[in-house]
């Protein structure tokens, strides 16, 4: 097939490759019959074998190169696989030798080629193949001296930059498992690659697989010869050829450590320093002599030492020999971890310590942020612990876990989530990296620990029957009766329902109402996500990837599922519920709070813009939503903070809702109305939820398409053209915007509406913000929006939209602030979570999270996401990347939180001229160190859940003094 007709044909899934140079939809429908293509094909990917001489011409087969020019053969690709990479930024089955070097570190890309080729690997690995099934037979079309002799020239130029491993040290080191330059290949990868493509093909094998990828020791020889002696009579031809390549591969993955092979490449090195000399030393002694716990103690320290130091070594052929070393002293690591018998409570610990140590040596957590937890690691050295030292010990050794696993999806993600449209297998690679590395052990003894400690603290989550339950934590308190979805890869094009309970990687930012979340990347404490679950009591809890996997077999089931306010977690199949937690669903339905929206004092006879500098809190509710209402408080009271702007106020909105709706004999307004007095007509005459439901979504769908037809009224345009005049000091288009939807029913009491509706972001040309304007009007009247706050809702005809328009300000990070902790329930503590560029935080990124009191700062978590957005000055946003190895907040950052919040817990309830004693949710920002402050609302909780009799009753009390032995046998 052409790549003529191949675009040709229709788009059903498409997904955006925007990165400079691609920002084509990728046909992913028709890449993927193109792979099963490839597959029969006996040249795959190959079009024909072509000499590529070092002159820059290129010969055919049967023409070399004159021995005077000089030059390599390999093969072409087909016209299709090259048009792939050239429109869409996909390589395939990359032939390395005539590359070059720069093109395939892609830095520009976010070095997605380098990850892509990586990615490729893999799937050959488990897929028998992948595209290159028969083309992997089509004679002379890779020479591998040639990829290996490339390989090593590659890395001598890419380690020539010192910055390469200071911001990209994980990526580096993985890569040289995948790209040939030694001789070597990703031995450990291939023992799992041939053990789940047994699998794949013969179920029985499935607990030896889990086995193998979960914690790989010597006697998986046995089990594996045992197993193929009593079943050799069932297998196919095909099958007991993969158990002769797993067989040999154990063997060879499972052989002694051969330290004197490694001394010899150490010798290679010809830099002397104290990092080289301790290297040489260690590689040269008696190391196989030495007890597992001295050598684990040895190696992490050493893989520490050369992720500190490595750039101290100029030579980039001595910094490709030590990596090298590197990544064969973490496989040695990770075995050596595995046989260590850890049997008291103390020689785990240890093990833990020692194992958090080599995640920063491997890459997996940066130094500064390991340093914030490094001396928690440590217990006193006497011989007993109090259970909330242990507990304390806990949390900081499962956030490593959790910031090492998030790392590897960091790096990987991007590219695995484009593959995985097109090929469902790519999913697995994330999880094959993180079993390669230290957070797999890590992962393992952590799990120990917390079952001891949830054994001798009665704090025992009760999750089904599935393993490592200790490493489910309870976010937001309440609970919740239905079926059980779990979304292992793309959760975008997921279709949810309130009635459901869902397992995420990773919830998605503008998420339908649900009845239950569980995430495995939680993303943030304040995202609008999260702030909606806990201000609606939707039980919400973080798991680990194995727990997601464990939970799958309950897919499609109807279950109970329960969070308490101490986060203990609750999970059991419907059927097997107590006559009290049925009674809960009744006493649910009784006790919702329902409100009605106020509209007594709305003021919609104010039909021309407001200055933000004209509006205050008082007007809430009357001329405007909070956000503007608020800010233009803000702006009176942090004047240096808060940046000029205008309001749209609801009077406007209701002005132009009296025009005759297209294709309608009657208004807007009138249109709205009907709808949801036919929906209660419907309700009264005992018509079904899901009936009634599906005829307001119809007509809101309707209005919604009318509103982005209406007329602006000349009077309204020429207004708002005098307002970026006067506001803005500069024409329409000239100055980049924020449009903000802001309702009357956002911030009440009872109800948040945390980001429920639209904010354009930086938008700069004239008939795109009219445009805007019309998107923001309809939002409220979207599927999402209308189901969240129909939960609450009387009257939802009476929501009315106003419009804060403010200038676009390209903060170079920016998030959320709580004033107070919400985790440890403490008012004078601050949590913040701050991301890279615009919009951060409020979106589910994975942030910078940090706990601020009056005299410490803990962080909960690093920032995980690698792009963010940029406000070009242009309009529209930009991709930009980012990498972790310096903090997001600096000390005089956190000076400016701390000094803001004291102002506004002192200014705000005067302003708003009431007794409000609660936290604050604040939307805040940084450029070059200056503080803005972009939005503040009351931060609301959901006081039913999390003060539920039932739930306090599944959270036991914890006598946090009691004293364990550090002998204690576990």
């Amino acid at each position: 097939m052409s790549f003529k007709h191949f675009k040709q044909f229709g788009l059903i899934l498409c997904l955006v490759f925007i990165a400079n140079g691609y920002s084509q939809e990728i046909p992913n429908n028709k890449i993927t019959t193109l792979i099963s293509q490839l597959k029969k094909d006996s040249r795959g990917p190959y079009y024909r074998i072509k000499w590529f001489c070092d002159d820059g011409t290129m010969r055919d087969a049967k023409d070399p190169c004159p021995d005077e020019v000089g030059g390599i053969q390999h093969a072409t690709f087909k016209p299709e696989v090259e048009q792939l990479a050239q429109e869409y930024g996909l390589y395939f089955a990359d032939i390395l030798a005539s590359l070059d070097e720069a093109k395939f570190w892609d830095a520009q890309n976010n070095m997605s080629r380098i990850k892509q080729y990586q990615l490729n690997k893999y799937l050959v690995n488990v897929d028998n193949g992948w595209i290159l099934e028969r083309g992997q037979f089509y004679r002379g079309s890779i020479q591998s001296e040639d990829e290996e002799a490339w390989g090593v020239d590659f890395y001598h130029w890419l380690l020539e930059k010192d910055e390469v491993l200071d911001k990209y040290y994980f990526l580096v080191r993985q890569s040289l498992r995948d790209i040939p330059h030694s001789g070597d290949d990703n031995l450990a990868q291939r023992v799992r690659s041939e053990s789940k493509m047994i699998a794949d093909e013969y179920e029985p094998f499935m607990d030896i697989r889990v086995k193998i990828h979960s914690k790989p020791e010597p006697i998986d020889i046995k089990l594996v010869d045992d197993f193929y002696a009593k079943h050799q009579n069932d297998l196919s031809a095909d099958i007991k050829k993969l158990f002769t390549k797993l067989r040999a591969s154990l063997r060879e993955f499972h052989k002694p450590v051969d330290f004197q092979s490694l001394a010899a490449n150490a010798q290679k090195v010809k830099t002397n320093n104290e990092l080289t000399s301790r290297l040489k030393a260690f590689l040269t002694s008696s190391s196989n002599n030495l007890s597992d716990e001295v050598l684990i103690s040895e190696i992490s320290d050493l893989l520490y030492q050369i992720r500190i130091n490595i750039n101290e070594i100029e030579s980039s052929e001595d910094k490709l020999l030590i990596l090298d070393i590197s990544n064969k002293l973490e496989d040695i690591l990770i075995k050596k971890a595995n046989d260590w018998d850890t049997n008291t409570l103390e020689t785990l610990t240890d093990k833990i310590n020692l194992l958090g140590c080599a995640t920063v040596g491997t890459g997996l957590v940066e130094d500064w942020e390991y340093q914030t937890v490094d001396n928690k690691l440590a217990l006193m050295g006497d011989a007993e612990a109090t259970l909330q030292g242990l507990n304390q010990f806990l949390e900081v050794s499962r956030a490593l876990v959790q910031w090492s696993t998030a790392y590897v999806k960091s790096i990987y993600g991007e590219t695995v989530e484009i593959y995985s449209e097109f090929e469902p297998k790519a999913h697995g690679f994330i999880d094959d990296r993180v079993r390669s590395t230290v957070a797999l052990p890590l992962g393992d003894a952590v799990g120990k620990l917390g079952s001891f400690i949830s054994e001798n603290s009665a704090v025992t989550n009760n999750v089904f029957d599935i393993p490592q339950q200790s490493n489910i934590t309870g976010l937001n308190p309440g609970y919740a009766k239905g079926k059980l979805f779990v979304i292992e890869g793309n959760q975008n094009n997921v279709e949810v329902s309130r009635e459901n309970i869902y397992v995420f990687q990773r919830p998605p930012s503008d998420l339908k109402p649900v009845a239950g979340i569980l995430t495995v990347s939680e993303g943030n404490l304040v995202s609008h996500v999260q702030l909606l679950a806990r201000n609606l009591g939707v039980p919400n809890a973080a798991l680990s990837d194995g727990n997601l996997m464990s939970l799958k077999k309950y897919d499609g089931k109807e279950i109970f599922y329960a969070v308490s306010d101490k986060g203990t977690v609750l999970m059991k199949l419907a059927n097997e519920m107590t006559n009290q937690e049925k009674d809960l669903f009744t006493e649910k339905v009784t006790k919702r709070n329902v409100i009605t929206v106020p509209t007594d004092n709305i003021k919609l006879e104010q039909t021309t813009i407001l200055n933000l500098r004209d509006v205050n809190a008082n007007d809430s509710g009357k001329l405007c939503g909070p956000k503007a209402a608020n800010l233009g408080q803000l702006k009176s009271l942090f004047p240096d903070h808060v940046v000029e702007g205008f309001v749209i106020p609801f009077g406007i909105f209701r002005d132009h809702m009296d025009n005759t709706m297209p294709g309608e004999t009657v208004s807007y307004w009138t249109f709205l109305n009907t709808t949801f007095q036919n929906a209660r007509e419907m309700k009264t005459s005992g018509k079904p939820e899901s009936e009634i439901e599906a005829y307001q979504l119809e007509q809101l769908a309707k209005l919604r398409e009318g509103i982005m037809n209406l007329d602006f009224k000349e009077s309204f345009k020429e207004d708002i053209k005098s307002n970026f005049k006067n506001v803005f000091k500069k024409d329409i288009g000239e100055v980049p915007v924020f449009l903000r939807s802001d309702t009357n029913m956002e911030d009440l009491k009872e109800f948040t509406g945390a980001g429920l509706n639209l904010t354009l972001f930086n938008v700069a040309d004239e008939n795109k913000i009219y445009e805007g304007i019309k998107k923001v009007w309809a939002s409220p009247y979207t599927e999402r929006s209308f189901k969240w706050r129909q939960q609450y809702l009387l009257n939802p005809e009476n929501v009315f939209p106003s419009i804060l328009v403010i200038p676009s300000v390209d903060v170079e990070y920016s998030g959320v602030m709580i004033t107070q902790g919400i985790n440890s329930g403490n008012k004078e503590d601050l949590t913040v979570a701050i991301s890279k560029g615009a919009g951060g935080a409020v979106d589910g990124q994975s942030a910078e999270t940090r706990l601020i009191s009056e005299t410490d700062v803990v962080l909960l978590s690093p920032a995980r996401d690698p792009d963010y957005n940029g406000l070009p000055s242009t309009g529209g946003t930009s991709k930009l990347y980012t990498t972790f190895e310096k903090p997001i907040l600096n000390e005089s950052n956190i000076k400016d939180l701390r000094s803001i919040a004291g102002e506004i817990r002192e200014k705000m309830p005067k302003a708003w001229n009431n007794d409000y004693k609660g936290a604050y949710d604040v939307e805040l920002g940084f450029k070059e160190d200056k503080l803005w402050l972009f939005q503040i609302r009351p931060f609301v909780e959901n006081s039913n859940a999390k003060t539920s009799e039932y739930l306090n009753s599944i959270a036991p009390k914890i006598d946090y003094s009691k004293k364990i032995n550090l002998s204690t046998k576990i």
